[in-house]
């Protein structure tokens, strides 16, 4: 029986390169005709990524108009609110001299509980 067993093994070894063989042939015929697109992401920018880091020309570009922006020295508080959340993005110079960015946000809701930020960015994103 434990002979059987070993001959058994010993053919199912030597057939299958053959296999694997047949398989990667089948899968290279299915491609040929594939056309590779752009690189996908892992997850699409959305929320946070797509205001962080920016200046507020790219912010208002994003979200609109905002309904309140002030200025402070070199700091900038806009703030972006429509009937589900209230976003303040707040910008910084990155360094002296150098175009104040997006460093930090919070969102809120309207009765002023806070917000998740990713949501309420694409809420106020969809005008």
């Amino acid at each position: 029986m434990k002979q059987a067993l070993n001959g058994l093994a010993l053919v199912a070894l030597l057939l299958a390169p053959a296999g694997m063989a047949e398989a990667r042939k089948k899968k290279k015929d299915v491609d040929a005709g594939f056309v590779p697109g752009p690189p996908v992401s892992t997850h699409a920018a959305s929320g946070v990524e797509r205001v962080m880091g920016k200046d507020a020309r790219t912010v208002m570009a994003y979200l609109g108009r905002p309904v309140l922006d002030v200025r402070e020295d070199a700091a900038r508080k806009l703030q972006f609110s429509n009937r589900e959340c209230i976003l303040d993005a707040f910008l910084y110079p990155p360094s002296p001299g150098k175009e104040p960015v997006v460093t930090f946000v919070t969102a809120r809701v309207p009765d002023g509980r806070d917000a998740e930020k990713n949501s309420c960015i694409v809420a106020l994103s969809r005008g």
